[in-house]
């Protein structure tokens, strides 16, 4: 009982940056929608350390695991528009799996870089470490 109301509290946190991203987008009439300005939020609050990860992260974890659910109603929906899969359908599925494989692409890349980074300063901090003892 107790994992089930700290998850609805995490869940709950998260859906407050979600409106006060979306008073924000409404409030300053900003292009960009209001999750992406909360998710911004979220994000530099994480990396600020005002929101530790351990206040949203089961919370996060359940709405993750759970978000294929959502898509259920949206894909049987698209049964009832047979004409949406034929040539334009084929179009759409070639630039979502084109999109997807950029995407996965470009992250890997990114993480790769941001990997070697974080190894490297953890090798000049164990140079630095066992340099200041031998001298």
């Amino acid at each position: 009982m107790k994992k089930i109301l700290n998850i609805l509290l995490q869940i709950c946190i998260l859906f407050i940056f979600s409106y006060i991203g979306t008073v924000i987008h409404n409030l300053f009439h900003l292009v960009i929608p209001g999750s992406i300005i909360a998710l911004l939020f979220l994000f530099i609050c994480l990396c600020l350390k005002i929101v530790p990860i351990k206040y949203i992260e089961n919370g996060a974890s359940f709405l993750l695991s759970t978000l294929m659910i959502f898509f259920i109603p949206s894909t049987v929906g698209i049964m009832n528009y047979p004409s949406l899969l034929s040539i334009q359908g084929a179009l759409l599925v070639i630039a979502v799996l084109l999109s997807t494989t950029i995407s996965i692409a470009i992250t890997g890349k990114a993480s790769q870089f941001l990997e070697k980074k974080a190894q490297k300063r953890k090798d000049d901090k164990k140079c630095n470490k066992f340099s200041s003892h031998s001298a």
